[in-house]
C-alpha cells in the first residue's frame, strides 16, 4: 500500500541515524584509529573500513538490545552504563545534527504534533535534545525506559501517539532501521524509512517500509 499523505496528524522520530548523525560520528571516530593501521586494510582505505565496521555491527546490536529487553533486562543495562559513565567522569557528549533535521522539525512543528521514540537511555536523548535546543519541538519523549518494552515493540510509538492525542493510525514513524519499522507497523502507524543513517533500502523496504527517502529534506518537501 502506498504512503498515505492525507492520513498523516502526527510523528514520531528516531534519533540515532535519524535526528542524530550518530554513524557518521562513530565512522570519523573509527577512521582516527584506523588510520595507524592502514598497511593491513590492503584495498580498503581508512574510511570505507570504519564505515563497513559501523554498519556490520547495527543489526547485531540491535538483536541483542532487544533480547535484553524481551528478558526485561534493558533498563538493569542503561543503569549500569550510567553508572559507569559517571565513574568514568567524563565531560558531556557532543552529538552532530543530522543535515535539514532542524529545518524539518521547525516546519513540522507548525502543523503536526511531534515526539521523539528512541531506544537510547533517557540521559543520552535529553542530552541530543538539549544541545540543538529542539525541544521546544517535542510533545513528549519516549526513550528505551519510558514503557515496559521499547522498540521493535510497539509500546513507545503507542505511549507517544496517546500523549500527542492522536490514533497510532494517523502517526508517522521516521527512522532508519528496521526496529523503527517493525514497531511502527506492530502499532498501526506508518512508517519512512531514512537513508541518512544505518540502514540500507533492502532491508528496510524487506521489513515493510511505507516510503523509503534519501533524507530529512524529502519528507520536508513531501509536507509542504
Amino acid at each position: 500500500m502506498p504512503f498515505d499523505v492525507s492520513r498523516v496528524k502526527a510523528f514520531c522520530f528516531d534519533v540515532d541515524g535519524t535526528l542524530s548523525d550518530t554513524d557518521d560520528k562513530w565512522v570519523a571516530g573509527i577512521e582516527r584509529r584506523l588510520s595507524a593501521l592502514r598497511f593491513l586494510l590492503r584495498a580498503r582505505d581508512a574510511r570505507a573500513a570504519a564505515r563497513w565496521l559501523v554498519m556490520a555491527t547495527e543489526t547485531p546490536m540491535n538483536a541483542i538490545y532487544h533480547r535484553l529487553d524481551a528478558w526485561s533486562l534493558d533498563d538493569n543495562f542503561a543503569r549500569l552504563y550510567e553508572r559507569l559513565i559517571l565513574r568514568r567522569r567524563q565531560a558531556p557528549k557532543t552529538f552532530w545534527l543530522m543535515q535539514q533535521a532542524d529545518s524539518l522539525l521547525a516546519s513540522l512543528s507548525v502543523r503536526f504534533p511531534l515526539s521523539v521514540v528512541s531506544a537510547r537511555d533517557e540521559s543520552t536523548t535529553l542530552n541530543f535534545i538539549d544541545q540543538f535546543q529542539l525541544g521546544q519541538f517535542f510533545q513528549s519523549v519516549a526513550t528505551s525506559q519510558t514503557c515496559e518494552h521499547t522498540k521493535p515493540y510497539p509500546h513507545p510509538i503507542l505511549w507517544a501517539a496517546e500523549r500527542m492525542g492522536i490514533a497510532p493510525a494517523n502517526c508517522v514513524m521516521v527512522g532508519d532501521t528496521t526496529v523503527d519499522v517493525v514497531a511502527g507497523r506492530a502499532a498501526g502507524a506508518q512508517t519512512i524509512g531514512v537513508l541518512c543513517g544505518f540502514g540500507t533500502e533492502k532491508e528496510l523496504r524487506r521489513a515493510g517500509a511505507d516510503l523509503i527517502v534519501q533524507n530529512l529534506g524529502e519528507i520536508q518537501n513531501l509536507f509542504k
